[in-house]
């Protein structure tokens, strides 16, 4: 993979701490990094409950941002740092952004564990594509899963 010697502890660990931030305010913990040239360029954090808003989970807010601000070659080269894989919602906003890739802590079947009902893994949505998508994972899963304990 291209990416491959991008820092993704770190990546994946600053996305976590996103997470945190957006539970201790009162949304589920998922936070989100957008990574060019092993760089964090965008982050978010989930705000479905305080924005009042169910599609603004993290991966999502970035894939329009990205999609908006970055140009085609720039958003191929940027990859997705997020505390937990993405829904099938927001594997597809980062898939039509034409995003390179996610990483993620707590896969989409580690979920369930935490009442997800949706389960259907990011390369699973990727694999109806045209085009490859690499995804990684788990990274840091031990600190992902205990945000996802305690919190909910």
């Amino acid at each position: 993979m291209w990416f491959e010697d991008f820092d993704h502890e770190a990546h994946v660990g600053r996305a976590i701490e996103l997470g945190r931030e957006a539970a201790e305010r009162g949304d589920d913990p998922f936070g989100s990094v957008l990574v060019r040239d092993d760089r964090v360029i965008m982050e978010a954090r989930n705000a479905v409950v305080t924005g009042d808003d169910l599609a603004a989970h993290p991966e999502l807010a970035l894939a329009r941002r990205a999609a908006r601000e970055l140009d085609p070659g720039v958003r191929a080269e940027t990859v997705m740092y997020t505390s937990t894989e993405p829904c099938p919602m927001c594997a597809g906003g980062v898939y039509h952004a034409g995003l390179g890739g996610v990483v993620y802590s707590v896969s989409a079947e580690r979920s369930r564990e935490f009442g997800t009902d949706l389960i259907v893994p990011s390369s699973e949505v990727f694999a109806g594509g045209s085009r490859e998508l690499p995804v990684m994972g788990p990274v840091r899963e031990a600190e992902g899963l205990a945000l996802r304990r305690e919190y909910g």
